[in-house]
């Protein structure tokens, strides 16, 4: 079997790692000078009409050029291929995917909860969420088991559901570790092992690009219900300590 990537980015790399193992990979890249590090995987760096000639073609883009990449892509798919979409919101890239895909090319919405800084010796215990939006069950259950195999905790959701509950397990993670990041928040001599947790959320999110953070929050209808719930709970405790 072979896989299609676009986009060589650190989650690109980092799934074109894992998935060399067990397929042939071929990857395409905007950034020629990615070739050498891609085929030092063991992969494939082709033009983008070759990658998107593969029966599973996976983009790893911003999300704010999800959608032009999606309409680029589109006519030069395989009859019958399957597309996956990685983005940490769900619903704008399945309404994205709909909208443009032809109806012969199957769609598989997922958003995989780790990265290099979590990921990056081993998949076994992490977690992806999984909208089958539309792809045959026996295609869809054998991903599912592929993914198991390799010890990925596999939680199937609707896009809707999945956008709810991130905004308050990841946006507000994030928001809290840019908060961190902006006050220089940083290791002390005199500390407690509750600091050192604060410490390991700034981890999760300072190699990530703000970029990333604002197209979370852009895409997502529900992260500003989140930022301002977060607000009024962080207000409300300092009205009452300054009572």
């Amino acid at each position: 079997m072979k896989v299609g990537i676009i986009g060589f980015g650190r989650l690109g790399k980092l799934i074109s790692k894992y998935l060399e193992e067990d397929f042939t990979v071929e990857v395409y890249d905007i950034n020629q000078d990615v070739k050498e590090d891609v085929e030092a995987l063991g992969c494939r760096f082709k033009s983008l009409d070759e990658v998107c000639k593969n029966p599973i073609v996976i983009p790893f883009v911003p999300m704010n050029k999800f959608e032009s990449v999606i309409k680029e892509i589109a006519p030069k798919l395989s009859k019958d291929a399957l597309l996956v979409d990685v983005c940490s919101v769900k619903e704008m890239p399945v309404e994205v995917m709909k909208k443009h895909l032809p109806e012969s090319v199957s769609i598989l919405a997922t958003h995989p909860m780790f990265g290099p800084d979590s990921a990056g010796e081993t998949l076994f215990g992490t977690k992806i969420a999984v909208c089958p939006v539309r792809i045959e069950d026996k295609l869809y259950q054998k991903i599912c088991a592929f993914m198991r195999f390799h010890g990925i905790k596999v939680i199937e959701t609707t896009a809707s559901e999945h956008d709810k509950q991130i905004s308050h397990s990841l946006l507000l993670t994030h928001m809290i570790g840019r908060t961190l990041m902006d006050m220089d928040a940083k290791k002390l001599a005199i500390d407690t092992k509750g600091y050192r947790r604060l410490l390991k959320i700034l981890k999760t999110v300072e190699n990530d690009s703000w970029e990333l953070f604002a197209d979370m929050n852009e895409h997502n209808k529900y992260a500003k219900e989140t930022r301002e719930e977060f607000l009024a709970s962080f207000n409300k405790v300092i009205k009452r300590l300054e009572d």
